[in-house]
């Protein structure tokens, strides 16, 4: 299970395959001085060469085309609330799942292209949970949506979390500075990776379930559109919880060829098609509003 010292990765590479532990490795793959169960996957020709995530890989690529299918059919959707910015939080999913064919796939790859790939990775999922925040105050119509203005925050914020927290990553794998150079022994301490790739993620993803279930209750007044949201909420748990608590011991009972991290894979792409559907049902359906009374 992993550690609970704040900013420590040590025992959460032990315990399954993550990006951020390609930066961590002084050999920048998977394999680092925290031990714990290799993962193998399937055998390559050559010398000690393995396919490591064969699953997630697979997974990765259904997720790319299923979010390019749900982009398409938001298109659409012209008169839906939030269409171009739940559009780009489909391509930073996208992105996402590109990134990790090459980086938890465990591919083959030369070590600073892996590096490339796991930063990548690493930056787009601050960016993508970002943007599901961000899709969960569009539909307060705080400000006009699809305007240029509101795509012009959305993607320019996205952008700066993407490329911001990329580069906290490429620097901690390459050490152009010795800022985190600490980070690469036990216990792989990065508090800078630990908070924006771990901690606020998951604050993002929280605080939109709670702006929806506001939007959706007290707003709307309805409740059919929260099996949608609990749905995809309980997805992206159960995801997690596979890759964070049950992983270790899926590998070590699969003697390495599978972990956890396939099946969060999997539960994240079922959540973010749900949050897509969910949206789908708020802005598409022909809700009751309340009407106030005046004397």
């Amino acid at each position: 299970m992993g550690s609970t010292k704040f900013g420590n990765f040590e025992d959460f590479c032990r315990d399954t395959t993550l990006p951020v532990c390609n930066v961590l490795s002084k050999t920048h793959n998977q394999d680092g001085d925290w031990g714990g169960c290799k993962l193998r996957g399937i055998a390559l020709p050559g010398e000690d060469r393995y396919l490591g995530n064969l699953g997630s890989i697979l997974l990765a690529g259904v997720a790319i085309f299923v979010t390019i299918y749900l982009i398409l059919r938001s298109e659409r959707k012209r008169a839906a609330v939030g269409r171009r910015e739940m559009q780009v939080f489909l391509i930073g999913y996208l992105l996402v799942s590109i990134a990790e064919i090459f980086s938890v796939g465990e591919f083959p790859l030369n070590e600073e292209v892996r590096v490339v790939f796991s930063a990548i990775h690493i930056g787009a999922i601050a960016a993508t949970t970002w943007l599901l925040f961000i899709n969960g105050i569009v539909g307060y119509q705080l400000m006009d949506d699809g305007t240029i203005l509101s795509l012009a925050l959305t993607i320019g914020s996205a952008l700066a979390w993407l490329i911001g927290v990329g580069y906290i990553a490429l620097d901690t794998g390459y050490q152009w500075t010795t800022q985190w150079q600490d980070s690469l022994v036990p216990p792989n301490r990065n508090i800078a990776l630990y908070v924006t790739y771990l901690l606020l993620p998951l604050i993002w993803v929280v605080l939109f379930v709670v702006l929806e279930l506001i939007l959706v209750i007290k707003v709307l007044g309805e409740k059919r559109p929260l099996v949608f949201l609990g749905a995809a909420t309980l997805s992206f748990a159960v995801g997690q919880i596979f890759n964070f608590v049950v992983s270790p011991y899926i590998c070590n009972g699969t003697t390495g060829a599978i972990d956890g991290s396939l099946f969060q894979t999997f539960f994240t792409l079922v959540s973010v098609t749900l949050v897509w559907f969910f949206w789908s049902s708020i802005t598409e359906d022909d809700w009751p509003m309340p009407v106030q009374q005046y004397p």
